[in-house]
């Protein structure tokens, strides 16, 4: 009895020592924070023991992967949302239990809305439904209210309440221009305000609702256009809220960036020529100041500190020529701003493409030949120049 009482006294000890490791949900976020994303579609407690040793101090989460008895996880039906699905909510506690025990701070991320299902999940067709009809949008705000009440006692979660909105998708507007030029944003939100393509409106709708639940928790905005950071000016203001965050995703050059450059062997290099909106452009660190600009001038007009802008997402295709220069140059931008950062991506199942722990190399194809036999083989994960650029960061 007294080693049963000891051993309990100890495993209390280290609950509590887990616990008090934690700041307060918005004390957390008042200094710079880096981490990483996951989008994985199976995750274990054992990922987040990997995220720890590596230093990650958060987490941008995203569920939608995950498998569900229903036609969207967590949702139910994207096109007819009822409520949440209680057994996916359980498993999202698990693992919100989880990070706590590793103390990483999680920001939980939908793909999915009503009326906006996340493309991979939709035939890869875009769902745009939600900029469209008033009523997908209340849906939305019900769902976000539900999932308030359900995760408002966790002190280390916060919300991003939409993964890269692009409410401008067929509406008239180009998603590029030149770098540092965001003029015809401002021309367009002018004739689409106050509709339901207005995400400033959409959002103080949805805040205004989670406030009436929990008045502190962190909540993380992502801009328009797939959160291109020049579609932050056209938003009127800031919110007085001073728990917002104000979330961009940094791909561009995409030409450069993507998968696609290095499957369809366009050979564009970092730093080098490519193509952005109409132009090719010769896109270096210099380059990527001037696209920020008009972003920079945003934040400034609207008094928002450093410590309230959070770079949601950025990576490159590790085999793409010069991935490393690129990913250097992102990191010491949006290290110079003091931004809150989180790579894309850390240990991803499901596809290699941004794991940088593989290095440039191709997977061989004992690999390949391992997948078609529909097996689990491990990746050949190490040290390497690509990865050093990251780990350095932490």
């Amino acid at each position: 009895m007294k080693i049963y009482n000891y051993i309990s006294f100890l495993a209390a000890l280290h609950v509590f020592s887990v616990s008090v490791a934690f700041e307060s949900d918005s004390d957390f976020w008042e200094v710079q924070r880096k981490g990483a994303n996951c989008f994985n579609i199976e995750l274990t407690e054992q990922w987040f023991i990997d995220a720890k040793d590596l230093g990650l101090e958060w987490v941008r989460l995203a569920y939608d992967k995950w498998e569900s008895q229903h036609r969207d996880f967590l949702l139910g039906d994207a096109s007819d949302y009822k409520g949440l699905v209680k057994n996916d909510l359980e498993r999202l506690k698990e693992v919100i239990v989880w990070a706590k025990k590793h103390n990483i701070q999680l920001v939980i991320t939908p793909l999915s809305l009503p009326g906006c299902r996340y493309r991979q999940n939709n035939n890869n067709i875009p769902d745009s439904r939600l900029w469209s009809d008033i009523d997908f949008q209340e849906q939305a705000i019900r769902f976000w209210v539900d999932l308030s009440k359900e995760l408002k006692a966790y002190d280390h979660v916060a919300y991003n309440l939409i993964n890269e909105p692009v409410p401008e998708l067929g509406a008239g507007v180009e998603e590029h221009y030149s770098p540092g030029n965001i003029s015809k944003f401002l021309d367009w939100y002018q004739g689409i305000r106050d509709t339901p393509r207005d995400i400033f409106k959409f959002y103080s709708k949805i805040i205004k609702e989670i406030r009436k639940v929990d008045p502190d928790k962190i909540i993380m905005l992502d801009a328009g256009w797939y959160g291109q950071p020049g579609a932050f000016c056209y938003w009127p203001s800031a919110f007085q809220d001073k728990n917002i965050l104000y979330s961009f995703h940094m791909y561009e050059p995409y030409e450069f960036t993507s998968n696609k450059n290095y499957r369809e062997k366009k050979n564009y290099v970092y730093p080098g020529w490519v193509p952005f909106g109409n132009d090719t452009i010769f896109w270096d660190k210099n380059t990527t100041e001037l696209y920020f600009q008009p972003f920079l001038k945003w934040v400034d007009k609207n008094n928002i500190p450093f410590n309230r802008i959070v770079c949601g997402e950025f990576g490159c295709m590790r085999k793409n020529e010069g991935a490393a220069v690129y990913l250097q140059d992102i990191i010491n931008f949006l290290n110079k701003h003091t931004f809150h950062w989180a790579f894309y991506s850390f240990r991803e199942d499901a596809w290699d493409g941004y794991d940088y722990e593989l290095g440039k190399e191709d997977l061989d194809w004992k690999y390949w030949q391992a997948i078609e036999k529909c097996e689990n083989p491990s990746l050949p994960r190490k040290d390497n120049k690509l990865f050093q650029i990251l780990k350095d960061q932490f």
